[in-house]
């Protein structure tokens, strides 16, 4: 489940940012159920990105912003509660980390959901229906 964290420079303290990776992606572990789980940790990979300040904007003007995309199965974040609650712990973890400088409002998170069949586990694409299946063997 590929993640993308995208930051303004300064947004977070210099050398935060693999560390609020691994938060953001642990949580969202935590409200699907999954902690503990072996096959799900392996299979989330991602990056993240520090933009100079003139390269990020919010209203069309340049701003610090942050960023967090999920890509993901059309069967993970379909609960209104995981996504609220999910949403509202990685608001709250970059402001907290931001040391409370960089303002909720500007982060900003999405989650986009693939094409069934579309996943490459292990070099062989997979349904959701088989995603599933090895979760929940996991």
């Amino acid at each position: 489940m590929p993640l993308q964290l995208i930051l303004t420079e300064g947004v977070l303290p210099e050398g935060q940012e693999k560390v609020a990776f691994v938060r953001i992606a642990e949580a969202m572990l935590k409200w699907h159920g999954l902690v503990g789980n072996k096959v799900m940790p392996p299979n989330v990979i991602g990056e993240y990105h520090v933009l100079p300040r003139d390269r990020t904007f919010s209203g069309m003007q340049t701003a610090p912003i942050a960023v967090v995309e999920w890509k993901v199965p059309s069967f993970a974040f379909a609960d209104r509660n995981i996504q609220i609650g999910y949403f509202d712990e990685v608001t709250t973890l970059i402001h907290e980390m931001s040391g409370g400088k960089h303002p909720k409002d500007h982060v900003f998170i999405n989650v986009v959901h693939t094409v069934d069949g579309a996943w490459n586990w292990g070099g062989k694409a997979l349904t959701n229906d088989e995603i599933k299946q090895k979760i929940s063997a996991g």
